[in-house]
């Protein structure tokens, strides 16, 4: 099986924590900046730079933002892609079982009868691993 979506849902919710910090320690700093009983031209200069900086922060935690956000939306396609593998595993194990459920019987009632080319592919066909991506390019009569 591919990804280990709940462990990187994780980092998602850990990815967008950092951004909360993040602006809540530039936003700290301003404030302690701002609240300095300093006065002048350095002091002025220093609170400038600071709000520079908080804002140069507040673009950090933008970037943590968009990452979890991205790894969020690739996550949401790894579950559908695992589901849709599932899903296929689960189809072609039914028509397998059961193609090979008919072609037992044609031969165990002695019959010459041949198995039909749909029957004959669906018991000569070798499955992927569980989980794997072949499942999503797996072509079988029925599927």
């Amino acid at each position: 099986m591919y990804g280990d979506t709940a462990a990187s849902r994780k980092r998602v919710a850990q990815l967008r924590e950092q951004s909360g910090d993040i602006r809540a320690a530039a936003d700290r700093l301003v404030s302690q900046a701002e609240s300095v009983p300093w006065h002048g031209r350095a002091a002025e200069a220093m609170r400038s730079r600071i709000k520079e900086r908080a804002s140069q922060l507040r673009v950090a935690a933008g970037h943590h933002e968009t990452a979890a956000d991205s790894l969020a939306r690739h996550l949401t396609e790894v579950d559908t892609r695992k589901d849709a593998i599932e899903s296929t595993r689960r189809k072609a194990d039914s028509l397998t079982h059961d193609a090979a459920s008919r072609v037992a019987a044609l031969r165990s009632a002695g019959d010459d009868g041949q198995p039909t080319d749909e029957d004959a592919s669906l018991v000569a066909f070798i499955p992927p691993p569980p989980g794997h991506k072949d499942w999503l390019s797996v072509e079988l009569p029925g599927l």
